[in-house]
């Protein structure tokens, strides 16, 4: 799951007390100090920002740990360290980061700076995914329906998908459509599938454009139209789908 999150461009201030740095830059007070570090990276002075934020981080501050471990991750103002990525996201995720929490369990799952642990991967997918994170949702959802980290179970994939389709998740959409289409979770319903996969399409989609396609084609879930067949499946087409491309080749022969 290649779902990696970028870093906070919005302050998350901590109003923690710290002692004095001993930068030649050093403020009077962390809130403007993890600001001064924002402002730093925003113009891509990277050592400066972590050099500004790794005190604050040291001394609890949850924005700041996150920050620096997404410093090491990504190698910005220091040589990548995923074990010293996965040291911050793990302190600030501990302090309820939901940002961190995902990045953690990102870590767990694809086995960066850590040996790799579907069930560890789940539990810090489940605390980002509970405190709403849509995110971390889909990925969650994705584990129960596969059995990663946790018995396959498709009902809890279903309800998870749910949760990030209706924040807007594209690939929630179209996972969600899937599986009312075929019935896995939730009892089959072709007016539901059509339904999310029309979101999902609608948001560029190239493979709830083709399903979509399909739909139209055969009249399921929605009364049957060769026109709008044509015109999904020439987006998916756009999209780079090959099967897309193939169906609006045969929709376009069968004229």
């Amino acid at each position: 799951m290649k779902f990696t999150k970028t870093l906070l461009t919005t302050a998350l201030f901590s109003f923690s007390v710290l002692s004095a740095s001993p930068m030649a830059y050093a403020v009077s007070d962390p809130i403007t100090q993890f600001q001064q570090g924002v402002d730093a990276y925003e113009r891509s002075d990277f050592i400066t920002a972590l050099q500004l934020w790794k005190p604050l981080a040291e001394q609890g501050d949850a924005s700041a740990q996150f920050n620096l471990a997404l410093m090491y991750h990504k190698g910005k103002g220091v040589k990548p360290d995923y074990f010293q990525a996965v040291k911050w996201y793990q302190k600030a995720a501990d302090q309820g980061d939901v940002d961190a929490q995902f990045n953690l369990a990102l870590m767990y799952d694809d086995g960066k700076g850590v040996k790799q642990d579907y069930f560890q991967a789940f539990k810090w997918y489940q605390k980002a995914a509970e405190q709403g994170l849509a995110k971390a949702q889909f990925n969650l959802a994705l584990m129960y329906e596969n059995g990663q980290g946790v018995k396959q179970d498709y009902f809890q994939a279903v309800k998870w998908y749910q949760k990030a389709a209706e924040q807007g998740n594209a690939k929630a959409q179209f996972k969600l459509a899937l599986m009312y289409e075929n019935g896995q979770g939730v009892k089959q319903d072709y007016f539901q599938a059509v339904k999310w996969y029309q979101k999902a399409a609608e948001q560029g989609n190239a493979k709830a454009q083709f399903k979509l396609g399909i739909m139209y084609s055969l009249g399921q879930g929605v009364k049957q139209d060769l026109n709008l067949a044509k015109m999904w499946a020439g987006k998916a087409c756009k999209n780079e789908h090959p099967k897309g491309c193939e169906l609006y080749r045969m929709l376009n022969e069968g004229e």
